[in-house]
């Protein structure tokens, strides 16, 4: 897959790591508590042969900025950083994609920097919390795999956790993730891994239990691609139905055979449905 090229940026709210790959439009991809390295991003890498994509390790995340206020770590702040890095950039729009808690930060964008986007792809997310009334969720205590998920990620929290271990526990809990566990070796290569930020998981778990944009979803007038797995354990499929019904200019697509990983899980479909999405769009992009 080969390796990303890695740039240190100075913004006018510190510095950030950032990595770059690919040819085409320009295409930002973050996730809110992920730390990635020059080995990439399996969400990331799907769109570098179409565009030129901007893989953005947030604050407290890799060598990027640190946070000096711990209200530094919200989403609305994590989208003036974002912003931040386009203006260094040179960009008077670009694109933005994101996965899971990437793709909660895309709503965000949406809603107050629809100006600053040429289109917007949300992936397995949602406009708000959605354990508490969906039993549907793997983080929903009425679901049968809770309690296991829970375990795999206080573990995972630990820094003291030996690498093989730490590897294995990242396996299991990937698989309560996958429509067909048993694909996982095929899914993932060894060959891109990535960390967490604790401290934005951690404030992201916070921020999370008030989080609901629902009614500002009309406040998004950038082309908007909302892809869901049918059966996501994660940010249920309801939830992607949602934001299509509150987003104007959006599309909804779902995936009958995925789970939380539709760009893997349906790797040919994902590609075409994106480009589909970008060609009927494509005015917007010359």
């Amino acid at each position: 897959m080969g390796n990303w090229e890695r740039n240190l940026l100075k913004t006018s709210r510190g510095g950030f790591e950032v990595f770059v790959k690919g040819e085409g439009e320009s295409l930002c991809v973050t996730h809110h508590y992920s730390e990635f390295n020059q080995t990439g991003d399996y969400f990331a890498e799907t769109f570098t042969k179409t565009n030129k994509v901007f893989l953005i390790n947030l604050r407290e995340a890799g060598n990027s900025e640190k946070a000096i206020k711990s209200y530094q770590l919200s989403f609305l702040e994590t989208i003036f950083d974002i912003e931040a890095i386009r203006e260094e950039l040179g960009f008077d729009k670009w694109g933005f994609a994101g996965h899971s808690t990437g793709g909660m930060l895309g709503i965000i964008y949406g809603i107050y920097f629809s100006n600053s986007l040429k289109f917007n792809v949300i992936v397995g997310a949602a406009a708000r919390e959605y354990m508490t009334f969906s039993k549907d969720c793997i983080y929903n205590s009425k679901h049968n795999k809770f309690n296991r998920m829970q375990e795999l990620n206080e573990t995972l929290k630990r820094s003291d956790l030996p690498s093989e271990r730490r590897k294995e526990l990242k396996v299991e809990r990937t698989k309560l993730s996958l429509f067909e566990p048993e694909k996982y070796n095929e899914l993932f290569s060894p060959n891109i891994s990535k960390g967490m930020s604790a401290i934005r998981m951690d404030f992201f778990s916070r921020e999370l239990q008030v989080y609901d944009v629902t009614k500002k979803l009309e406040l998004i007038s950038t082309p908007t691609l909302i892809i869901c797995g049918r059966y996501d354990v994660q940010c249920p499929v309801i939830y992607s139905i949602e934001m299509e019904a509150g987003i104007p200019n959006s599309k909804l697509v779902i995936f009958e055979n995925s789970n939380h990983y539709p760009f893997l899980e349906e790797a040919e479909q994902f590609t075409e449905e994106y480009n589909l999405f970008i060609k009927e769009h494509q005015s917007l992009l010359s």
